[in-house]
């Protein structure tokens, strides 16, 4: 299943009268938030948990081992599972 993240509605306030966050504008910064990528050192593959999608670039890798996707949200239940380098 595809998730497409769509800006808020530009004619709609990002902020309650409280100043509280609006709930769309909420969910779609926490969307946001969890598709930046992921910097990190090694093989994400056991380590990093992460969502169905996220990218990770490991900052010591060699040629051919920097880029990793999460293909599998998970692997027997296990969400650190389930990245492939590409």
């Amino acid at each position: 299943m595809a998730v497409r993240v769509s800006p808020p509605d530009a004619n709609r306030p990002i902020l309650n009268d409280d100043g509280s966050m609006e709930q769309s504008f909420r969910t779609w910064t926490s969307l946001v938030t969890q598709r930046e990528m992921i910097i990190g050192t090694g093989n994400p593959e056991g380590v990093i948990d992460a969502i169905q999608g996220a990218v990770y670039m490991n900052d010591a890798g060699a040629a051919g081992a920097i880029l990793y996707v999460k293909r599998d949200q998970s692997i027997a239940g296990e969400t650190k599972q389930g990245w492939v380098l590409v």
